[in-house]
């Protein structure tokens, strides 16, 4: 049997799944600097121990309307092709194992379906997975 772990993070009322493997770490909301003439996604840059890196908005990133951060809203540090990358989530829920996972839908609510790298459940939830490449690969394009 093939399981790969996952850090669950929420988006609105949505559960999403990020690969343990691309996840650097996950930190407290701290203050963004904005970046004039940067794609729409990416809101701004924060210094992470003296590294700058990029922060994109999950939230914009799905088209979904922006809200004030809370005591939950989380930064997940995540490894990309161009390096650290921070992405805003609404929260970070909890480490989970998926044995499996299965194809995404070719199509369901919204855009968002391109995103994902598949589908699992977790107890009753169903979790999308999300393909972090092409998540973030317009906004580093």
């Amino acid at each position: 049997m093939s399981w790969e772990q996952f850090v669950e993070v929420l988006v609105g009322r949505e559960r999403y799944a990020l690969p343990i493997l691309e996840v650097h770490e996950i930190i407290r909301m701290q203050e963004i600097t904005e970046l004039p003439n940067s794609s729409q996604d990416v809101i701004g840059v924060t210094n992470l121990r003296g590294q700058i890196i990029p922060v994109v908005s999950v939230r914009q990133r799905f088209r979904m309307p922006d809200i004030e951060p809370t005591k939950s809203t989380r930064i997940v540090v995540v490894n990309h092709e161009q390096g650290a990358v921070g992405m805003i989530v609404d929260g970070v829920s909890q480490v989970v194992t998926f044995d499996d996972i299965q194809s995404a839908p070719e199509s369901g609510r919204g855009d968002n379906v391109q995103f994902l790298r598949g589908m699992a459940r977790n107890g009753e939830t169903l979790v999308s997975i999300l393909n972090l490449g092409l998540l973030l690969q317009e906004s580093f394009s």
